[in-house]
Parts: C-alpha cells; sequence; structure tokens
C-alpha cells in the first residue's frame, strides 16, 4: 500500500510530479471512484486515466470568440491558448461546455460585460441529477461564497444575492433524470448548491452531495447575448448520458 500518485507514477513511467498533476486534475479513477493524490491504495488497484475531449472552436468573428471547454480544463487556460482575447464568463473546471471570450480593450467588451451584470444572457445547462425529478421548478434561493483555497457556496437567506434557476425535466434514465436548466443569475457553484438543495444533486458533484463518477454530469449547453447564439452539441457528457 502506498499513495496514489507513486503508484500512479509507477504504473505509468512518469515522475511524481506529473502523476500528482494529473490526480489533481480529476482525471484518474478507478471503476467510477476519482482516486486523489492522498489516497492510500493497493498497487494492484485498476487505474484509469481519463481521455478528455479536445478544445473546439464553435465560431470566431472580430468581436466575440466561442469555445465548448472540455471538463478538466481551467477557465484560464483559454486566454493563454487565444492571445488576443479574454474571457468573458467562466464555468468551473469540471464542468463543460459553451465558454466566450472578447477581444482584449473593446467597445464590445464593455458592452457584453454590462449584459452579464443586468443578467441579460441567457444561459442554458444540462444536468443529469441523481433521483427522478417529474415537474418543472424554479429555486429562488440566495447563495454566498466562501472562497479560500477553493470556492465553495451555500444557501444563505440572511446575507447570500440572489440566485435563479430554473429547471425542466428531459428525460428519465433508470433513476436518474437528464434536466434543462435556465439560470437567471450566476453566482458560484449556482446549479450545484440549488439542485443538492432540493435532493437532487448532480452525478458526479462529491462537493455537494453528489455520488462519484467519472466527471461532473454539467454542461454549458447554450448561450445567447445580443444576436449571438452558440450551442456545444457535442462532447464527452453525451457520452457518459449514452453509457
Amino acid at each position: 500500500m502506498d499513495k496514489a500518485y507513486k503508484i500512479l507514477a509507477l504504473k505509468e513511467n512518469i515522475s511524481n510530479k506529473e502523476a500528482k498533476k494529473l490526480l489533481d486534475n480529476a482525471i484518474v479513477y478507478s471503476k467510477d471512484k476519482r482516486i486523489r493524490a492522498s489516497d492510500i491504495i493497493s498497487p494492484n488497484m485498476p487505474l484509469k486515466i481519463l481521455q478528455t475531449d479536445e478544445i473546439r472552436e464553435l465560431f470566431r468573428d472580430d468581436k466575440i470568440l466561442a469555445i465548448s471547454k472540455p471538463s478538466f480544463v481551467d477557465s484560464f487556460i483559454l486566454e493563454k491558448k487565444f492571445r488576443d482575447w479574454v474571457l468573458l464568463n467562466r464555468l468551473d473546471k469540471v464542468t463543460s461546455g459553451v465558454i466566450l471570450l472578447v477581444k482584449k480593450d473593446s467597445n464590445f467588451r464593455n458592452f457584453a460585460i454590462e449584459e452579464f451584470k443586468k443578467n441579460r444572457v441567457y444561459k442554458e445547462y444540462l444536468a443529469l441529477v441523481n433521483g427522478i425529478l417529474a415537474e418543472e421548478i424554479t429555486i429562488n434561493k440566495p447563495i454566498s461564497t466562501l472562497k479560500n483555497h477553493f470556492a465553495r457556496s451555500k444557501i444563505d437567506f440572511k446575507s447570500g444575492k440572489s440566485a435563479i434557476t430554473h429547471i425542466s425535466p428531459l428525460k428519465i434514465y433508470g433513476k436518474k433524470t437528464l434536466l434543462k436548466i435556465v439560470i437567471q443569475t450566476g453566482r458560484t457553484h449556482q446549479i450545484r448548491v440549488h439542485l443538492s438543495s432540493i435532493n437532487y444533486p448532480i452525478v458526479g458533484d462529491s462537493l455537494y452531495g453528489g455520488v462519484e463518477f467519472r466527471r461532473l454530469m454539467l454542461h454549458s449547453y447554450k448561450i445567447k447575448i445580443f444576436d449571438y447564439e452558440f450551442c456545444a452539441k457535442e462532447g464527452d457528457f453525451w457520452k457518459y448520458i449514452q453509457n
């Protein structure tokens, strides 16, 4: 028995540092259970490194760049990859889907930021949750966020900020439900916290009560801003839904 990063390094013939990075990026699993760098495991435990999707460009003009971000990729990496562009919105590292960038120091950037601030941007997500949810529901519960080494949010009726999430069931898969989710606001971990608060945590969301899975089953499917509309219709989210 030894720490997971040491065993992974031996199995893959890589350095301990490289092994730790893979484990910290949440892409090493044994069956459907995520393995962490500090876990003590057997050398005989089967380990699988998930293959992440490629970063895909959905649309580009002289004002806006729409990207389909894979799960396990940090949003800020996109600013390094696309040098003349800056993030307009962000997604959690473990969330996949549409993310937008705009040209630096442009008037359009200022206008677009204002659209987000005034909640005039349409943001539609897909999520697979534990349990059967058969009716549409709107969750209107304020959220506060504590940001230390990592962010964690909670329902906070005393000092939280307004957060509104509209939920529509799309399909039942056994004892799980695929949901269409439209967020009217954009608080940190809003969808994850709201779904957990009604006892329908997202599959793979161990931070907020979901069962362990190979990834967080949350996907930014569609964004509409001004006259633009972008959809991320492909990716491993769909593969895991089908499996």
